[in-house]
This record gives C-alpha cells, sequence and structure tokens, in this order.
C-alpha cells in the first residue's frame, strides 16, 4: 500500500470518524460525553491525510531539484550525474505492499454504509446484571409519575431498599429481555465508557405486564416498587421489580445507552 493509499484509508478513516460523531451513529459505540474527542480524533485523520497527500505531490520536484522558476537546462548536469551514477548503482527493485492492507477499509465502509444496532437482549441474556452503587440517595424531584433513568431505579431498590421510592410512580424506558425462566425484564446496558464495556441492568417486571412480549421491543413502563427481588442466573446479581400499571411500546431512543 503506497503512500496514496495510505493517504485514502486516513481520509475515508476521519471522515467516517465525522460522520458518526456528527449524527446519532456514535450514540452506539460511546457515550455522549466523548463527541467532542471523536469529532477531533476524525479531523485530525482528515488533516494527516491531506498532509501525506500534499507531500507526495512535492516529492518529485525535490526528487529532480527543481523549483518553480527552474528551467529543464539548468538541472542538466545534475541529470547526467543521475544517469552515469544509475548506471554504476542499478536501481532497487520496488518493494510492494501485500494487497491484503486494503482489507482495512471494509471496517470503515461498514461503519459508513451498514450501521449495526444497539446492543439488545442477546448481550443481556448472556451477561450478568450490574447494579451500580450510588454515592448517595438525594430527594428526588417533584412529578407524578416520575420519569426516571433504569439504574436510578435499580440503585435506589437495591442499595436503599426502595425508601426513596415509596408512594411515588416512575416512569421506565428500556428494551425486553427474557430471562430464563421466562421472567420478562426491561433492560437498559450501562456504559462507562464505549460499547466495549457495556453492562445490563435488568428490571423485572410484574403487575400489568403485556402478554406477548417480544424480546429487544423497547417499552416505556409506568408503575410503583415492589420489594420483590431476584437473583440474576448468569451472575447472581440482584434484579428488583416494578408493580407496572401501564406499559406502552416506544421507538429505540436516539441514545440507546445509559451511563
Amino acid at each position: 500500500m503506497n503512500r496514496e493509499a495510505q493517504a485514502a484509508v486516513l481520509l475515508l478513516t476521519g471522515v467516517a470518524l465525522l460522520h458518526a460523531g456528527l449524527s446519532d451513529l456514535y450514540l452506539r459505540y460511546v457515550k455522549a460525553g466523548l463527541q467532542p474527542l471523536l469529532l477531533a480524533a476524525g479531523a485530525v485523520l482528515v488533516a494527516a491525510a491531506l498532509a501525506t497527500v500534499w507531500y507526495e505531490l512535492r516529492g518529485p520536484r525535490r526528487r529532480t531539484g527543481q523549483g518553480p522558476g527552474d528551467k529543464p537546462g539548468d538541472k542538466q548536469e545534475d541529470t547526467h550525474d543521475a544517469h552515469d551514477a544509475g548506471h554504476a548503482h542499478p536501481h532497487p527493485h520496488p518493494h510492494h505492499e501485500p494487497k491484503v492492507a486494503w482489507l482495512l477499509v471494509l471496517p470503515v465502509l461498514a461503519l459508513v454504509l451498514v450501521a449495526p444496532p444497539a446492543l439488545g437482549s442477546y448481550s443481556a441474556a448472556r451477561t450478568g446484571t450490574s447494579v451500580p452503587r450510588p454515592f448517595g440517595f438525594p430527594a428526588l424531584p417533584a412529578g407524578d409519575p416520575l420519569r426516571m433513568a433504569t439504574v436510578d431505579y435499580a440503585g435506589r431498590a437495591v442499595y436503599d431498599r426502595g425508601r426513596s421510592l415509596s408512594g411515588r410512580q416512575v416512569t421506565l424506558t428500556g428494551f425486553v429481555s427474557i430471562g430464563r425462566d421466562g421472567t420478562p425484564y426491561l433492560t437498559r446496558m450501562v456504559l462507562n465508557c464505549c460499547a466495549a464495556d457495556a453492562r445490563p441492568v435488568k428490571i423485572g417486571l410484574t403487575g400489568q405486564v403485556p402478554p406477548v412480549l417480544r424480546p429487544d421491543a423497547w417499552l416505556e413502563v409506568t408503575g410503583t416498587y415492589t420489594p420483590r427481588r431476584a437473583e440474576d442466573p448468569v451472575n447472581d446479581g440482584p434484579v428488583p421489580f416494578l408493580d407496572v400499571s401501564r406499559a406502552r411500546p416506544v421507538r429505540e431512543p436516539a441514545e440507546p445507552y445509559e451511563g
């Protein structure tokens, strides 16, 4: 792969990063707070590609030593010297890079042309629930029902035993995953940094649960805290429950992860 090809790969990668960072696509890979770094990385790659092309275009002029104002005859003596040196020292054979290097372009094209879905029930079923311990339990804002993050509800239900949730109706949004025993979970993947470290937070559903639930379908559920709790069979992690009073299907949000 020559310099021009390397510049093309750099340019494609940079454009792909800028495309993802300027749309909602990047939210399927990293946290929202990393958008500025993603855009900066894309801009650096594009600049590096353009600099490589500029360097290569100037290369022949430097090798011949001919400047913009020079005439072809000005360097005749140098040309003869180079010719004589060429007879004394034969030119080495050019080095051909393996064509397999072009496979580096495939992930870039996949990022632009085929946007993969966010992690869903398949990953959640094979990964144990993870309920991060909150630093504290500040008073909840007014409102009924109160819209909460899934991880916030799970943290209060597990580590505060629902005391701060008592008497409150809450609304949660997540996708459906089904436990090995058939228990329906409202699930949300939580990120520390990117999708590679995503862990599911699962909340069991009881009460007025829709009779037919399809894995990966997104639901908005409203209900109240219940002390019922189970253990995730994957890692024995705690799974709190929500007593559902109302549920309705919704579209997948632009930001599918929490964190």
